[in-house]
C-alpha cells in the first residue's frame, strides 16, 4: 500500500498542491500540516469511539443473535485485547518501516473490518472481525502521537497535542451518546457501517498528507512480539475476568499466565537497544512518571464515568434522558479546556498544569460524591464540568511532557506507551468499578466517586513530582 513518492506532486482535497519532500526537521509546511492533523484527528477519533459505542447496542446484538449477555460481551472485550495486546509491537514496527505506513495500514485493515462488522452473520463472526478491527484501530493509535510529533513544529507541538488531546477524550466520552442516537434511528450495524465511508475519505487524505519519518533499521523482534501478545491478552482478560464472582478461580489463572509470561517479556527485552516495551524510555524520570500519572489518571476518569450513571439514576433518582443531558458537561468542558492547556504546555510546565488539573478533577469527583438528595440540575452541572475542566488542563500538558522526554527517534515507542497507558487506565478503571459494585452493593457508586478522587489526587502528586526536571 503505497503512498506518493517522497519528492513528487499531489493535490489535496482542495486542490492545493502537497509537496512531498522527505521528513521535515520541525513539521510540516502549511497547508500539508492541516490536512494531516485532520487526518490523524478523525482516525484517532473512530478507533476511540469503537472503544465504547458497541457498549450501548450490546442487548440489541444479543437478542439478534439469540446469545446470552456473557456471550455478547465478547464484543466489547475482543476489541480491547487485540488493541493492548499489539499497541506497542505495532509501535516498534513503526519505527522500522515508518509511522506513516502504519497509520495508513491500520486505517485501511480498520475501515475493512468495520464493515465486516456491519455483514456479520452471527455473534462469533461478529467477534472475529472485532479482533480484526483492534487491529486496526492499535495501528492507528500506536503511532498518532509521533505522527503528530513529525507534523508540527516544536514550538506548536503542546497546540497540537490540546486538539489531538481534545478528540481523544472527547470521542471516548460522547460514545455512548452518539451510539444511543444511531441506535434510535437505525439498526445497530450502522454504528459500524458509518465507519466504512469516512475511514475511506480518510485513508484517501492520508495517503497524501501525513508526513514521512526517519526509518530505523534494525531487525523485527519477533519473540518479542509473541512475549508481548501473550502477556497483555492475559493481564487485560484476567481483570475482566475479575469483575465476575464466579470467575475467580479464571482470573487466578489468567493472571498467573500474565505474570509468566510478564516475567519472559523483560527477560528478553530488558538488554535490547530498542526494546517493544520501552524500558530505555522508562529509566528516564519524566517519561516515566508522565507514564504513571496518565495510567492514575484515566482509572480515575473511567470509574467516575462507569459509575455516574448509577449514581445519577439509583441514588439521585433522575431519568435515563436526564442521565444522558447530566453527563454531557463533562465532555462540552474537556473539549474547552484541552486546547487551551495544550497552548498553555509550550509555556509552563506539565508538572504544574497536570497537578492542578488533576486536583480539580480530584474536587470535582468528591463534589460528585458529596451531591445531595433532590439536588438541583445546575448544582450538579458545576460538579461534572468541574472533572471535565480538571482532566482537560491535565491531558494536553502531560502528553506533550511525555512525548518530548523521549528522542526524536523513539517517538513511536513514546506514542505507543502513551496510548498503552490511556487504555491499561481506562480498564483497570471499569474493572475496579465492577469490584467495587461487587463488594458494595447497596452505595457502589458513591464510594467509587470517593475512590476515583483519591487516585486523581494520587496522579496530582505524581505530576508534581516531575517539577525538579521540568
Amino acid at each position: 500500500m503505497g503512498a506518493p513518492a517522497e519528492g513528487s506532486s499531489a493535490k489535496g482535497p482542495d486542490n492545493a498542491p502537497l509537496a512531498f519532500t522527505g521528513p521535515d526537521p520541525d513539521g510540516l509546511p502549511l497547508p500539508r500540516r492541516y490536512w494531516a492533523i485532520a487526518t490523524i484527528v478523525l482516525a484517532i477519533s473512530m478507533s476511540v469511539l469503537d472503544s465504547s459505542i458497541a457498549n450501548v447496542a450490546l442487548p440489541s446484538i444479543a437478542r439478534d443473535f439469540h446469545a446470552s449477555n456473557a456471550a455478547s460481551i465478547w464484543v466489547i472485550n475482543a476489541y480491547q485485547i487485540a488493541i493492548l495486546a499489539t499497541l506497542l509491537p505495532l509501535a516498534s514496527l513503526g519505527e522500522i518501516v515508518g509511522y506513516r505506513r502504519i497509520s495508513q495500514a491500520g486505517l485501511l485493515v480498520f475501515t475493512l473490518a468495520s464493515l465486516a462488522c456491519a455483514f456479520a452473520p452471527s455473534l462469533p463472526t461478529l467477534s472475529a472481525a472485532r479482533v480484526v478491527q483492534g487491529l486496526g484501530a492499535a495501528g492507528i493509535m500506536s503511532v498518532n502521537a509521533a505522527l503528530v510529533r513529525f507534523t508540527y513544529p516544536q514550538r506548536l507541538l503542546g497546540r497540537a497535542i490540546g486538539i489531538n488531546a481534545f478528540a481523544v477524550a472527547v470521542s471516548a466520552a460522547i460514545g455512548p451518546t452518539i451510539a444511543a442516537a444511531v441506535l434510535a434511528i437505525a439498526h445497530w450495524r450502522w454504528l459500524f457501517g458509518i465507519n466504512g465511508p469516512i475511514g475511506l475519505v480518510t485513508f484517501i487524505i492520508a495517503l497524501r498528507a501525513l508526513p514521512a519519518t526517519p526509518t530505523s533499521p534494525r531487525r523485527r523482534n519477533y519473540v518479542g512480539v509473541l512475549l508481548n501478545v501473550a502477556t497483555f491478552a492475559f493481564l487485560i482478560g484476567g481483570v475482566q475476568t475479575l469483575a465476575h464472582e464466579s470467575k475467580q478461580a479464571l482470573a487466578a489463572l489468567q493472571l498467573a499466565a500474565a505474570g509468566v509470561f510478564g516475567f519472559a517479556l523483560v527477560r528478553h527485552e530488558i538488554n535490547r537497544p530498542a526494546p517493544i516495551i520501552p524500558f530505555d524510555l522508562l529509566k528516564i524520570r519524566m517519561f516515566s512518571l508522565s507514564v504513571a500519572t496518565s495510567i492514575a489518571s484515566f482509572v480515575a476518569q473511567m470509574a467516575g464515568l462507569v459509575a455516574l450513571p448509577f449514581e445519577i439514576q439509583q441514588r439521585i433518582g433522575r431519568s435515563a434522558v436526564e442521565t444522558g443531558l447530566l453527563m454531557t458537561p463533562w465532555p462540552v468542558a474537556v473539549a474547552i479546556a484541552a486546547p487551551i492547556a495544550g497552548r498553555l504546555a509550550d509555556r509552563y510546565p506539565a508538572g504544574i498544569l497536570g497537578g492542578l488539573g488533576l486536583l480539580l478533577l480530584a474536587a470535582g469527583l468528591a463534589a460528585l460524591a458529596l451531591f445531595p438528595v433532590g439536588g438541583s440540575a445546575a448544582d450538579f452541572i458545576w460538579r461534572m464540568a468541574l472533572c471535565g475542566l480538571g482532566f482537560g488542563f491535565f491531558q494536553s500538558p502531560n502528553n506533550r511532557t511525555l512525548l518530548l522526554s523521549a528522542p526524536r527517534s523513539r517517538s513511536g515507542a513514546a506514542g505507543g506507551m502513551l496510548a498503552t497507558a490511556r487504555l491499561l487506565g481506562q480498564s483497570l478503571g471499569a474493572a475496579a468499578v465492577a469490584i467495587l459494585f461487587r463488594v458494595y452493593p447497596d452505595t457502589g457508586s458513591n464510594v467509587v466517586l470517593w475512590v476515583a478522587a483519591a487516585v486523581a489526587v494520587g496522579a496530582a502528586l505524581i505530576s508534581v513530582a516531575r517539577l525538579p526536571s521540568a
